[in-house]
């Protein structure tokens, strides 16, 4: 057996590790903070045309204000889909059609809302911590199976710790991200 058949793929465990902070910030800029945001409507998919489509798919999302995001519908008769998959999308926002226009005015968000949103962002984070814990778990199989393969004692428990000195890293990303969050989610 040769000596790469016994190492194991930091760079590709990084790549995961990487794709589930991604992700979180993806599910961050989905949260609501009282601040107008494209992003926002990121998740919300539209029945259009037999299939569910991304709402930045059928029409042009604009923030023309600090607390208003628009959205210009392209095809006419999609507007009451594109108005229909807001309400349900759990935003919290009550569109206002115009034509071919859809406003959406951003209320301010009171006390309660602000504490249930700052909880759905640790729901958020606790997934990509068991995200990047799922990764380290599969390093550390590659690890065992290496050992089994002929990887000496002192190799495997140097790549043990460069694994779990990797996910330690994008744990504290998490914790930070999510305190980041938090705080403007908070903020009057």
């Amino acid at each position: 057996m040769s000596e790469d058949d016994l190492d194991i793929d930091l760079d590709d465990l990084q790549r995961r590790m990487e794709g589930a902070m991604n992700a979180l910030r993806t599910e961050f800029l989905s949260l609501r903070t009282g601040r107008a945001s494209a992003s926002m409507l990121e998740p919300v998919m539209v029945d259009a045309y037999g299939q569910k489509t991304p709402v930045n798919q059928v029409g042009t999302i604009n923030v023309p204000e600090p607390r208003m995001v628009t959205v210009n519908v392209w095809d006419k008769s999609m507007v009451n889909a594109v108005e229909k998959a807001l309400r349900e999308s759990g935003l919290g926002i009550n569109p206002v059609v115009d034509g071919t226009i859809i406003r959406l005015p951003i209320p301010e968000l009171n006390e309660e809302r602000r504490r249930e949103l700052t909880r759905v962002a640790a729901q958020y984070a606790e997934h990509a911590r068991v995200a990047v814990r799922n990764v380290r778990r599969d390093g550390m199989d590659q690890l065992k199976k290496a050992k089994a393969a002929g990887m000496g004692e002192d190799d495997n428990k140097l790549w043990a710790d460069e694994v779990q000195e990797l996910t330690d890293k994008f744990i504290a990303n998490v914790d930070e991200a999510l305190e980041s969050k938090q705080a403007e989610i908070m903020q009057v």
